[in-house]
């Protein structure tokens, strides 16, 4: 399977305080969806918004902007830029 790249890439923070994670295509955003513990409902239009671009139903850009959505969402993981 060809890698669904993200334009551009999504940083969240990780658990580790002053760490965050580029996720940069659909599929380490499914990898990284599934280690997150809040699942609501941000969460699970991504979950599938993932899995609906790795079978070609919808765009990268569309997984993309519907993981960034979950990710503010998330308990301690939060989109944050480049510079935080």
């Amino acid at each position: 399977m060809a890698i669904l790249w993200f334009a551009p890439p999504v940083y969240v923070r990780t658990e580790h305080d002053g760490f965050r994670s580029g996720v940069h295509h659909v599929q380490a955003a499914a990898e990284e969806l599934v280690l997150w513990t809040k699942r609501g409902p941000k969460w699970q239009k991504a979950e599938r918004a993932c899995m609906d671009a790795m079978s070609g139903k919808v765009s990268p850009q569309q997984a993309r902007e519907a993981f960034e959505e979950a990710a503010k969402e998330g308990p301690r993981r939060r989109v944050c830029s480049f510079a935080d």
